[in-house]
């Protein structure tokens, strides 16, 4: 009987002993065969995985958030040139020049051998209230010395920055003597200006400098705009030389100023980002000012916006160089520690239909940060006909062909002036010897210097000074030989860069802009333009030929169900 009972009951000891068994083997098989925390099968994606896996299992303890800082910058990078990301301690440093403000202590500085030297004191700032001024060289923060290696412009700016009514304690020595000061400085709000320049150039001409498109710009140009109303000006040069971008919305209120209602002045449109246009609504007061706009190779996306909505509306006249061609937009996207990424969602189109970004390969952004220099290689810089267009053509309102996939073409090129170049000339200005040579220059004659109040009488001072002379005297004994011949070449380059950089450390950013733009061959050519009355564009007799038979083709194209495809530096920052 027992040995009845016995049996009747072994399949259900079989069964519990197998059940053990797979329990036991997937302990053992998770805890040690590396797959403890059970994701490698979970839903959770590849990367969050590897995070894990890192973290419980590698041989040494791992900061994982220190590796996603790491990972998050290169993941971006295989997106486009563009997309990127931003730590939270770098944020604020990245918005200042788009905010119109900052908190810090109100200075312009360059850094000389491993050294804070003072470039510009802000007026009425903090840094002016308590008592700095240019020409001195900050050692100390906090009672805490800064020289040498560790003194960079980034660090600079995480250590002079700060909120607004808090202290910061610097260590400063001045020209001329040898103990350290201390000084300190209640930080304060401090204005950043994206127009740098606004004056007229003759009886007629007003000149107009946007360095960035920020917050503030449209404001501060309605501002540039009424002060040269009341000079009487009736004809007007925006300049977006070197000028990088910023908000698009910036651009379009500009743009807005100088268009007659209902004109598309941009649109955008991305994969999950619905076209969205943006259109002038006619209360513009500069609707039929003459207008030139000037670019070059370092114009980029916003600079763009508004130069391609004046010329697909032949509102004006772009004069200049190709720019950079950046036609995506970013869009900020926060973090719950405050950093932030900027990620591409959509590209921007100008009016005649054209994405002036310029090819990109996904991964790969060696050949795209070179581009620049591809393009001086190649001469583009120097003659139009090295302008290498791989976009189709399109049509302005007035049959005009503009063209797409690589920045705004101007309607009137101007080549790098050339005249005069030699080797000397740029081991000069490249290696930062002359940049050097002028602070020098200005902190040992600043009380000299500070009796010149225009950029004219200046320069006649450094003229009888011989500052050219002095400079290449100055550069034999730091490391650049003298070439008398190449020096004789070069004389008016180099008088105009060494004379100009003595203008800016002592004088206001408008001063060293219209000093420099007295000889400017792009301001020569839009002045000859607005005497002979041309800065309204026209199409020309060749341009509506070729409308015409693009037209025809297109028609051709139509019967058979075709359907076609249609960035000067002046290493120096603000704190």
């Amino acid at each position: 009987m027992s040995q009845n009972k016995s049996t009747r009951f072994t399949p259900l000891w079989m069964a519990l002993c197998v059940v053990l068994g797979i329990l036991l083997g997937t302990f053992y098989a998770n805890h040690f065969s590396g797959n403890r925390l059970n994701i490698i099968n979970s839903s959770g994606n590849k990367l969050n995985n590897l995070l894990h896996i890192v973290n419980d299992q590698y041989v040494d303890t791992v900061n994982v958030n220190d590796l996603v800082e790491k990972a998050m910058p290169q993941i971006l990078s295989e997106l486009d040139p563009h997309s990127v990301y931003i730590a939270a301690k770098d944020v604020q440093i990245a918005n200042d020049d788009l905010k119109g403000s900052f908190s810090g202590v109100g200075i312009e500085f360059t850094i000389r051998k491993d050294t804070i030297r003072v470039q510009n004191v802000i007026g009425n700032g903090p840094a002016e209230r308590a008592g700095l001024i240019a020409g001195d060289k900050i050692v100390e923060v906090d009672d805490q010395p800064f020289v040498g290696k560790e003194v960079t412009t980034e660090e600079a700016m995480h250590r002079l920055k700060g909120p607004k009514d808090t202290k910061v304690k610097l260590g400063i020595i001045r020209y001329g003597e040898k103990k350290i000061r201390h000084i300190t400085v209640t930080r304060g709000e401090i204005p950043t200006k994206s127009v740098t320049a606004s004056y007229m150039i003759d009886n007629h001409t007003g000149y107009i400098k946007i360095k960035n498109f920020g917050e503030n710009t449209y404001p501060e140009l309605l501002i540039a705009l009424a002060k040269l109303s009341q000079d009487g000006f009736r004809e007007l040069i925006i300049d977006l030389r070197s000028n990088t971008g910023g908000y698009l919305a910036s651009a379009v209120q500009i743009a807005n100023e100088f268009l007659p209602k209902g004109k598309l002045i941009v649109y955008t449109e991305g994969r999950k980002s619905p076209r969205q246009e943006y259109r002038s609504d006619g209360r513009g007061s500069y609707q039929q000012i003459p207008l030139v706009v000037l670019i070059d190779e370092g114009s980029a996306s916003a600079s763009e916006i508004l130069a391609g909505a004046i010329q697909d509306n032949d509102r004006g006249t772009i004069i200049g160089r190709r720019s950079f061609g950046k036609g995506l937009v970013q869009q900020p996207i926060e973090f719950s520690d405050h950093s932030l990424i900027r990620l591409t969602i959509a590209r921007y189109y100008t009016p005649s239909g054209r994405c002036i970004q310029k090819p990109y390969t996904s991964g790969s952004d060696k050949t795209y940060e070179e581009d620049l220099l591809t393009r001086y290689q190649h001469g583009e810089f120097f003659n139009q006909d090295s302008i290498k267009h791989t976009g189709p053509e399109y049509h302005t309102g007035n049959g005009r062909i503009v063209y797409g996939g690589g920045g705004i073409t101007p309607d009137i090129f101007v080549p790098e002036d050339t005249l005069g170049m030699t080797s000397y000339y740029k081991e000069a200005s490249m290696t930062g010897q002359i940049l050097q040579f002028a602070f020098n220059y200005t902190d040992e004659n600043r009380s000299k210097l500070k009796e010149f109040k225009d950029a004219w009488e200046m320069e006649k001072y450094l003229k009888r000074q011989n500052s050219v002379e002095k400079f290449v005297s100055w550069a034999d004994k730091n490391g650049l030989k003298r070439r008398n011949l190449m020096i004789k070449k070069s004389y008016k380059l180099l008088e105009r860069y060494v004379n100009s950089r003595i203008i800016y450390n002592m004088l206001s950013e408008e001063a060293w802009t219209q000093y420099l733009n007295q000889d400017d061959p792009a301001i020569m050519e839009a002045l000859r333009l607005f005497r002979n009355g041309k800065a309204f564009p026209t199409v020309s007799e060749d341009g509506a030929e070729k409308k015409a038979q693009k037209v025809a083709r297109l028609d051709d194209a139509k019967a058979f169900d075709f359907r076609g495809t249609h960035m000067k530096a002046t290493l120096t920052a603000y704190v």
